[in-house]
């Protein structure tokens, strides 16, 4: 028996297709983000996650309603996994008043504590250090909570994730950290300025833990590699960190074009697309099309209903501007 069909016999139909359906979602909200930025409606930069999906999906999926999530400036996918409505995403990529932080966030500042979003980063690391307090808070309480956090392959050269790591590994924190490897830095290729071949699995040992690398375009490899994680987190074993391998589909930001990278490179890694791969495996394995094809629709219905949910809604008001930047709700005390 093979891997993958061992990890089959262990998933539930309604997995799968639970597995399924998040990175439809993902993958149609972020083509839609894309065409809204087209026709000038998406406020400021945005960085998708298209060919990401699997990451997000699988995670997404295996974690408790009150887990935490730490992701970078490219937290669409982790933001929609966890339960966020798409009305409200949609929203604060618009700049509406709708948006899930009244149109004051944005694209790479995507938060919902309700669903625990902890936010998303701009500043490259800069929540390693602050997953590791959130699980120290959770240890502390005795909550069975597991923070994750979610970083580029570039953030495995800067100090915070050492030092996050390191306190993490001391305290045998419940936080799990997963390098998202697409194989880029922004325009520079990881490996061209990294001491060693897996930026982050190879770091692992310097921390006591296992070096895991996971195929990020397979979404139940992810899933299984996350619920084993957790799993650990929360028995107090520790910390994990995971390398998942994987390739976006197009450049780094909007301004990007990714020309960069080598064709033959971008075709091979096109060909492993998450979404329509894992599609064909369900079919394969007896899946009616008819199911899937209803998730398709379904998923359309629902981001077609948050765009024109997004377009109607009215931008903030101007006194929105000075809200939840000081302490005492304003700042009148200034003048």
């Amino acid at each position: 028996m093979t891997q993958e069909q061992h990890l089959h016999q262990d998933l539930p139909q309604d997995v799968q297709l639970d597995l399924y359906r998040r990175q439809a979602e993902v993958r149609v909200f972020e083509k839609r983000a894309y065409d809204l930025f087209l026709q000038n409606l998406v406020k400021g930069t945005s960085h998708l996650s298209l060919g990401q999906e699997a990451i997000a999906a699988g995670f997404g999926t295996a974690m408790r309603g009150d887990d935490y999530t730490f992701a970078t400036y490219r937290g669409h996918a982790h933001t929609l996994v966890r339960g966020v409505p798409m009305a409200a995403v949609m929203g604060e990529l618009l700049g509406r008043e709708s948006g899930l932080m009244a149109g004051k966030g944005g694209s790479m500042h995507l938060t919902s504590v309700e669903h625990g979003v902890m936010g998303s980063y701009a500043i490259v690391g800069a929540h390693l250090p602050i997953a590791v307090g959130a699980a120290w808070s959770a240890q502390y309480r005795g909550s069975g909570q597991a923070a994750v956090c979610f970083f580029g392959d570039g953030a495995t050269n800067i100090g915070a994730f050492h030092e996050a790591l390191n306190l993490a590994a001391v305290w045998r924190l419940p936080v799990v950290f997963v390098c998202e490897n697409n194989l880029y830095m922004e325009y520079t290729a990881i490996a061209s300025v990294t001491a060693v071949p897996r930026p982050a699995a190879d770091r692992a040992a310097a921390y006591g833990l296992e070096p895991l690398v996971v195929d990020g375009n397979d979404v139940e490899a992810v899933y299984g590699v996350a619920r084993t994680a957790l799993e650990r987190a929360r028995t107090g074993s520790g910390p994990s960190l995971v390398e998942a391998l994987t390739y976006r589909h197009g450049g780094h930001s909007r301004a990007d074009p990714g020309k960069y990278r080598p064709a033959a490179e971008v075709e091979e890694w096109l060909s492993r697309d998450p979404v329509t791969g894992y599609r064909e495996r369900l079919l394969g394995r007896g899946i009616p099309a008819k199911i899937l094809d209803d998730i398709d629709r379904e998923v359309r219905a629902a981001v077609d209903a948050a765009t024109e949910a997004a377009k109607s809604a009215s931008a903030p008001a101007p006194e929105r501007l000075l809200s939840q930047v000081w302490t005492d709700g304003g700042s009148s005390w200034r003048n």
